[in-house]
């Protein structure tokens, strides 16, 4: 017999406002101890520096996480003008200064070059490996290194306020991988200034938002008055944007054991219709459960992930 695992089995998603100073790796923890669940993991690591959206999830929510690796994010950053530092936030060393302030109107008509599909180089202090290395780790130790660009983008941008000279205001959505310190950088760069992060919140995280976010403090409340569920979203919370179709209990018994399973034609020209960004992706519920996450091929469905949860 396997050893059983520690904690209780408890599925679903958290929509943690993390706190500033808190690393995501540390946030897991303290949710998962919380709900004393088997497993956690989260969607999309977020800065100690930075606050605000980090989807975790919990048991079969895991099953669930690659989903949201690909979900747009919309993050609202500050820039703070006449300082460089060579992580590109408050916390690095001063690496260079500028008298110039680039007034709010040169800063919205410089946005629009960073608009769409562009190349990206990451920061040096960034979580990527080099030669098996942490990026940020080398830049520590003085190592010199050149990280390759990447394709990324970015949906949209837009400098919202200039509270003073010194400082402005920016709100991005974009999709995966993006640094908001590689923008800032080169968007500095462009308009002849220095400038780094010195605020920094993620607003959106796919289907997570402010709107659905609970906070430390609050979850610590629920879980000891005994009502830990109130801040547990359901599993299929992270399958927004994914077709779903509902399956007979026969059916939904085949996905389970990983067999696929035969559809009407009607089913799948509706399914079609609802596909996009040539995606075969949709889930399947046997009334409010979720059952799998399969393709659609040939007419039928093919299960990838399997879910284990108790029938609503």
């Amino acid at each position: 017999m396997g050893r059983k695992k520690k904690g209780d089995v408890v599925d679903g998603w958290v929509c943690l406002d993390k706190p500033f100073e808190m690393g995501s790796t540390e946030a897991v923890s303290r949710i998962r101890r919380l709900f004393n669940a088997q497993k956690a993991g989260h969607a999309g690591t977020l800065d100690p520096l930075a606050s605000g959206i980090l989807p975790i999830a919990l048991g079969e929510a895991t099953k669930t996480v690659p989903m949201m690796m690909e979900a747009k994010k919309v993050y609202r950053f500050t820039i703070n003008w006449g300082v460089s530092t060579d992580s590109v936030d408050r916390e690095g060393e001063i690496i260079a200064r500028s008298d110039v302030r680039p007034p709010l109107d040169q800063v919205k008509a410089a946005l629009p070059a960073f608009v769409g599909e562009i190349d990206q180089t990451p920061p040096r202090f960034s979580a990527i490996k080099v030669d098996g290395a942490r990026a940020y780790d080398l830049a520590r130790d003085g190592v010199d290194f050149e990280l390759p660009s990447r394709r990324v983008v970015i949906h949209s941008a837009e400098a919202t306020a200039a509270p003073d000279a010194d400082h402005v205001e920016i709100r991005i959505l974009t999709g995966k991988g993006v640094y908001v310190r590689s923008l800032a950088r080169d968007l500095a760069l462009a308009l002849g200034a220095e400038g780094h992060v010195s605020a920094l919140r993620r607003e959106r995280v796919g289907p997570f938002s402010t709107e659905n976010a609970v906070t430390l403090d609050s979850l610590e409340e629920m879980v000891h008055r005994g009502a830990a569920s109130e801040g547990l979203l359901p599993v299929a919370t992270a399958l927004d944007d994914i077709p779903d179709l509902a399956v007979t209990e026969q059916d939904a018994f085949s996905l389970r054991q990983g067999r696929p399973i035969v559809l009407l034609p009607r089913q799948v020209e509706t399914l079609k219709t609802r596909l996009s960004d040539g995606s075969r992706t949709v889930s399947a519920f046997q009334g409010q459960t979720l059952v799998a996450l399969c393709q659609l091929r040939a007419g039928r469905l093919e299960p990838d992930r399997v879910f284990n949860l108790q029938g609503s």
